[in-house]
C-alpha cells in the first residue's frame, strides 16, 4: 500500500536543496509526484507531494526532518493521494484563470480573495509578483491564479464583483476559462 505525503520545505537558499530532498525520497523508494518551489526573499520555499510504500513512510519522514540540521525545515502532512486540479468534468466545478495587474498597495489579494471565498471558489494555484512600472510609474502588482468555481455558482456575478474592485483600484482584471493542460 502506498502512502501519500504532502510537505512544505523552507530554508536559506543555496545549491543542492532540491537534490537533498529528492535523494531522501528516492532512498526510501518514494516517487516525487508534483511540486511548486521558488526563491523568495533569500529563502528557498516549496510544497511537494510524494508517494512512498507505507512501510517506508516513517523512515522517510524522520530522514526529511533530519534535514533541519542543514537549515532546511521540512513539515510533512499525510495526503490522500488525490489531485483536485482538472476536476471540471467531475461535477465539482469549473477550472478558471484569474489574472490581474494594478499599482501595488496593501490589501489587493485580501479584496480579491474575499470575493472568491464568498462564492465558495477555491484557489488551486496562485503566483504573484511586484515589478517596476514602465516609464517610472511606481510599482505594479501582478497575480495569476487558477481557481475552481463550484458547479452552480454564477460566474457572471463573481466577475461583476471582481470588476467593481478592479474599477475602484484601476486594475486590469480577467476571469475566464483555464487554457488547456498547462493553464
Amino acid at each position: 500500500m502506498l502512502a501519500s505525503l504532502v510537505m512544505t520545505v523552507i530554508g536559506p537558499d543555496r545549491p543542492g536543496l532540491v537534490q537533498a530532498v529528492a535523494a531522501c525520497v528516492a532512498d526510501h523508494g518514494g516517487n516525487w509526484l508534483e511540486s511548486r518551489m521558488c526563491h523568495l526573499g533569500g529563502q528557498f520555499a516549496g510544497v511537494l507531494r510524494v508517494e512512498v510504500d507505507a512501510g517506508q513512510r516513517d523512515g522517510l519522514v524522520r530522514t526529511l526532518q533530519g534535514l533541519e540540521a542543514s537549515g532546511l525545515r521540512v513539515i510533512v502532512h499525510a495526503g490522500d493521494g488525490r489531485s483536485e486540479m482538472g476536476n471540471a468534468g467531475s461535477g465539482q466545478g469549473t477550472v478558471a484563470r484569474l489574472e490581474l495587474v494594478c499599482q501595488d498597495r496593501p490589501g489587493i489579494l485580501r479584496s480579491i480573495s474575499a470575493v472568491l471565498a464568498a462564492h465558495g471558489v477555491n484557489v488551486e494555484e496562485l503566483a504573484s509578483e511586484r515589478e517596476s512600472a514602465p516609464m517610472g510609474g511606481g510599482t505594479l502588482f501582478k497575480a495569476r491564479a487558477t481557481v475552481l468555481v463550484p458547479a452552480g455558482v454564477n460566474q457572471g456575478k463573481i466577475r461583476a464583483e471582481l470588476e467593481k474592485i478592479a474599477s475602484d483600484l484601476m486594475m486590469d482584471l480577467t476571469l475566464g476559462p483555464a487554457q488547456g493542460p498547462g493553464k
